[in-house]
């Protein structure tokens, strides 16, 4: 774990806990290193509620009730399928905010309009639900880290 990534997490920390909001992920090309960094913080029991590791469409359906037709028509690394499983946190946990990731670490995987690196973020809470999409360049553990770190600077922005 990088200094930056517990220094990202850490802020998060203190902003949920300044707001008195908890946290649910629900992670896909991370594999659960999201909940990982939130995890390294002391005291992280107080705003991290839980976290759905839905690698498979089956498990994304299944855990998050992501409707199998957005995945059939926008694929599974899509901002739709993002928001989706942020919402899908929401609503399968007792969190008041969820972050969603989903993408192409590489190095295969690829398909046309979606180089490796691909990755969809969901941030969710309430009534509100922003996504991004970014390309992220090295390999596998690289896009992965990126991954991470941006979806934490993205939590930062979005619970402010």
């Amino acid at each position: 774990m990088t200094n930056e990534l517990i220094e990202l997490a850490t802020k998060v920390g203190r902003a949920l806990e300044g707001k008195r909001l908890t946290l649910a992920t629900a992670e896909s090309c991370t594999g659960g290193g999201v909940s990982q960094a939130i995890t390294e913080i002391a005291g992280s029991t107080g705003w991290f509620e839980c976290g759905f590791v839905t690698y498979s469409n089956a498990s994304k359906t299944e855990m998050l009730q992501v409707p199998d037709a957005l995945i059939a028509q926008f694929g599974s690394v899509s901002e739709e399928v993002a928001a989706a499983m942020a919402e899908g946190a929401l609503a399968n946990s007792t969190a008041d905010i969820a972050i969603s990731t989903t993408g192409i670490a590489g190095p295969s995987g690829a398909v046309p309009g979606k180089p490796v690196g691909t990755v969809c973020f969901g941030w969710s809470r309430g009534d509100t639900t922003h996504t991004e999409r970014l390309v992220f360049s090295g390999d596998r553990a690289a896009v992965r880290e990126q991954t991470v770190a941006y979806a934490l600077r993205g939590l930062l922005r979005f619970i402010e």
